[in-house]
């Protein structure tokens, strides 16, 4: 690993570990911008189901390293717009587990899909995600600012998690560390979904 990526990904961690650390300190954050940004990094299965996408697409390589992580705050953003319609979206936090599942899986087992079905398994699932981040619009917070805040959430959280896949170059061991990291959030995803199936 070079000299900018250890760097890159210092600043990534320290960028994540300060939002986290403001997501247990913060109490009725009414802002919609800072509600926004917190929102994704406040539940461990959207936060590692984001980090996953970014994995993914750096696992993949181009053209996956950069269409993975537009395709999914796009829409996210769609989701998020149903949301605040409340406009129904069926089994949303079984999506949003199923997410960490899927995505975890295909990191582990190191499957290369099609790019157009790439893009289309991380579209479905920002759906979800979005959704759930639209229905909790705090109240009298923007709607406008509060979708800025979890886009711009999502896109650091996107970029980690290329860090973390930058590993996949450091041979022999990167890439099993980056196959582990899926395996842990798919491990993640059981758990929520064994919660949002009533199994836990």
């Amino acid at each position: 690993m070079n000299q900018n990526t250890k760097y890159a990904s210092a600043l990534i961690i320290a960028i994540c570990a300060s939002g986290m650390a403001q997501a247990h300190t913060t109490k009725g954050v009414a802002g919609g911008l800072e509600s926004g940004i917190l929102h994704p990094i406040m539940g461990l299965d959207h936060l590692v189901a984001m980090v996953a996408v970014g994995l993914w697409g750096a696992q993949l390589g181009r053209p996956l390293i950069y269409a993975l992580p537009v395709a999914f705050p796009l829409m996210m953003v769609v989701g998020g717009l149903l949301g605040v319609a409340d406009l129904g979206v069926p089994a949303a936090e079984v999506g949003i587990a199923a997410s960490a599942v899927v995505l975890g899986l295909l990191i582990t087992l190191a499957l290369r899909l099609r790019t157009a079905l790439a893009v289309a398994i991380v579209a479905a699932f920002a759906i979800f995600h979005g959704y759930a981040h639209g229905q909790e619009l705090p109240e009298a917070a923007s709607p406008i600012s509060y979708g800025i805040g979890f886009v711009i959430s999502t896109g650091l959280l996107h970029a980690a998690g290329i860090v973390i896949g930058l590993l996949n170059d450091w041979k022999p061991i990167g890439p099993w560390l980056v196959r582990s990291c899926g395996g842990i959030v798919a491990l993640v995803g059981f758990y929520y979904l064994a919660g949002a199936l009533g199994f836990a």
